[in-house]
């Protein structure tokens, strides 16, 4: 089976000698650096980087393991890059406990926008319980943003994730889900109660959000969190053994994994993409995906059509 490590292996000399870097975005024009591209939180008027980071597996770790380890370069790349927007939660096997740890000990919680959930459970004391407990595995006393995940019993942990944001402890609320099935239920629920951000899947492959979804939060002022970029790898497996088109240098695209995040963010509604990842190099590849222009839609129609 494909995978993406294969055609990582498959990009340019210069895209290595970037994924060695310790600065995976320094670029050779001059002194300068290169800058993630950034987007308006419209309910709050801040910016953030476009390219967020997932915690779903990845992070789900055995603390001390290798793969532990590899997650202290994961996020020293991830800030240096510029980037700011983690995804969690706390249904994450040990996912937030090992978040928590690692910006603590390399000292970035002040540089992390944190975004989690309430997930999985069904009333005020419980939700209120699970939040207590997600900031002690965070080691935190505050989080930027609370998504109620799923839509489970969305009324009672909306109105909860409401009063936490009036007492200052969350910046932001959200609501999410993950399957196309779900796309009229979250569009019925963000048109009711407009929260901040909402969060869905999109790729190359399900492009059911742009049907309702992408025109209301636009419409309402509410940001956008992709996820499923990749349509949970299916994507490297459709363009196995398919060169880049011609016209992705033009673009600053090198690998096909920039590729499918430049597509979901030439979406104009798509606030940030979030995918999750574990490996260092990865993690430089996807930031890239932040840098130059995004597809056109003549662009996007012609990579439809050839992931398709």
């Amino acid at each position: 089976m494909s995978t993406r490590r294969d055609f990582l292996r498959g990009a340019s000399a210069l895209a290595g000698t970037l994924l060695l870097s310790s600065s995976p975005l320094q670029t050779t024009v001059g002194a300068e650096r290169a800058v993630l591209r950034t987007r308006v939180i419209p309910s709050g008027g801040e910016t953030i980087p476009v390219i967020g980071l997932g915690t779903s597996g990845s992070f789900e770790v055995p603390q001390g393991s290798p793969e532990y380890e590899a997650l202290k370069e994961v996020l020293k790349r991830f800030f240096d890059g510029g980037a700011r927007l983690i995804d969690t939660a706390p249904t994450y096997g040990n996912a937030e406990d090992n978040l928590g740890a690692l910006l603590e000990e390399l000292g970035l919680r002040k540089r992390a926008f944190i975004a989690t959930k309430l997930s999985g459970v069904t009333g005020r004391e419980e939700g209120l319980k699970q939040f207590e407990s997600t900031l002690a595995r965070l080691r935190t006393d505050k989080v930027e943003l609370l998504q109620v995940h799923n839509l489970r019993d969305w009324k009672t942990q909306l109105a909860l994730a409401r009063e936490l944001k009036e007492e200052g402890r969350v910046r932001y609320v959200g609501l999410t889900h993950f399957l196309d099935s779900a796309h009229d239920e979250l569009a019925d629920v963000v048109e009711q109660t407009r929260p901040d951000f909402l969060q869905i899947n999109y790729s190359v492959t399900n492009r059911g959000a742009e049907n309702r979804l992408f025109p209301l939060a636009k419409d309402l002022g509410v940001a956008v969190l992709a996820n499923r970029n990749f349509n949970d790898g299916a994507l490297f497996n459709r363009v196995q053994g398919k060169p880049l088109p011609a016209w992705a240098a033009q673009i600053g695209v090198t690998s096909w994994a920039q590729m499918f995040l430049k597509f979901a963010l030439s979406a104009e509604a798509v606030t940030a993409v979030i995918p999750a990842t574990g490996k260092p190099d990865r993690l430089s590849d996807n930031l890239k995906a932040g840098l130059g222009p995004l597809l056109t839609p003549a662009q996007k129609a012609e990579l439809i059509a050839l992931v398709g």
